[in-house]
């Protein structure tokens, strides 16, 4: 148990998911419902864990995206005062509800209303979605900042940088250095990479993730997506952005500074140790984790990603530096190329030279009169564009 106040109103956006499941576990480690109050929770088709958890956790409100699934959800949870809703409206609702402390974790662009709707209300956000800053970070931070609650990341290695970058010194700031394991394809040519299968793509050699993110990682899209979010989440430079490969995946993060001072954040992979962070910041609290052993551990190794092979990074950069809807048009036209590589009808190299071409095409619109509606609107057009793409290549 703590001896740090921690929030007691809590909603887990993205409940089922790792994240979600994870958040749960350091809630229960903390005493669980007889220490939180649970506002809400939401998840997708998995309503039979959704359910358990709710009863768990005795939470007030439970959503599942799938409308489909909405009776199911219903008579799991009979016979208690739970309160039960489905669909796109229900989840931003689970966002408005009064909750202190939010775990932002939805999967996709579908995360973006429901964290916007907490955001507003002055709660706190530990963001574990991506889009909300790579699609739509100028406004999301404008919005966090104007509700006045705190944006803390919960992303391992802007967790990492969160613990380690002094905002007071940012005027010394050198480097922000983001890690990255380098998936299974590291020490593939790219002749090699043209001819990997997704079921080999989804194998990452560290982390146990679901089938897409793992993609993501061997495609280094994953960490072309951290860059994105580094730039807004710590209002740094592009050219500030830098990624090295460390396969140990111990060490998550590093800021250098112009002294040449290298600070880092080290521990063994535990998404818990970012949640725990996020939920106690700024203080530290007791976890179920293993701790690290640097003898046992002996060696750390890092190389420079190739570029050539994993052209996702180099994209990344001409998005942060082009600005504007950029990061939308690049979000949405990599899950197009993902989704087209799962399903079989592009090759693994093709996904990039997708993101590529989409980028080319439409103009990433800069402006002050950027709004959500503008970001969906963008986000569609980006997908149809990636569409027609693979129709060609297929």
């Amino acid at each position: 148990m703590s001896n740090f106040d921690l929030p007691k109103k809590i909603s887990i956006l993205g409940a089922t998911g790792s994240i979600g499941k994870n958040t749960l576990d350091v809630l229960a480690h903390h005493g669980g419902a007889d220490n939180f109050d649970i506002i809400a929770l939401t998840g997708m088709s998995n309503v039979e864990l959704l359910s358990q958890q709710a009863k768990e956790f005795n939470a007030k409100f439970v959503v599942t995206a799938d409308e489909a699934k909405y009776s199911e959800l219903k008579d799991l949870l009979a016979g208690t005062d739970i309160e039960v809703g489905a669909g796109r409206k229900a989840l931003i609702e689970a966002g408005k509800r009064d909750s202190d402390w939010v775990m932002a974790a939805i999967v996709g662009m579908a995360g973006l209303a429901p964290t916007i709707a907490a955001a507003e209300r002055g709660a706190d956000i530990a963001l574990a979605n991506k889009e909300c800053l790579v699609s739509a970070g100028t406004l999301f931070k404008s919005i966090v900042e104007k509700g006045g609650g705190k944006l803390l990341p919960v992303d391992s290695e802007h967790s990492a940088i969160f613990q380690v970058l002094n905002r007071k010194h940012a005027p010394s700031l050198d480097k922000i250095i983001l890690t990255a394991s380098g998936g299974p394809y590291r020490s593939f040519t790219r002749s090699q990479m043209a001819n990997v299968t997704p079921i080999s793509a989804a194998a990452h050699p560290k982390w146990s993730m679901g089938t897409k993110i793992s993609i993501d990682s061997a495609s280094m899209f994953n960490k072309a997506l951290e860059m994105i979010e580094a730039m807004h989440l710590f209002d740094t430079h592009p050219d500030k952005i830098d990624v090295v490969v460390h396969p140990q995946s111990i060490i998550h993060s590093l800021v250098s500074y112009c002294d040449g001072s290298v600070l880092a954040q080290l521990g063994e992979p535990d998404m818990r140790t970012a949640i725990g962070y996020a939920l106690a910041y700024p203080n530290r609290i007791d976890l179920p984790v293993e701790k690290l052993d640097l003898v046992k551990l002996a060696q750390l190794d890092f190389e420079a990603p190739d570029e050539e092979k994993f052209p996702s990074l180099r994209l990344a950069r001409q998005s942060m530096k082009a600005g504007g809807l950029s990061g939308a048009i690049f979000n949405a036209s990599k899950e197009v190329a993902l989704d087209a590589f799962i399903d079989g009808k592009i090759g693994f190299l093709k996904m990039a030279d997708i993101v590529e071409d989409v980028l080319a095409k439409i103009p990433a619109k800069n402006g002050s009169d950027i709004d959500i509606q503008t970001i969906y609107n963008i986000d569609v057009t980006a997908r149809e564009e990636a569409q027609l793409a693979v129709n060609k290549l297929a």
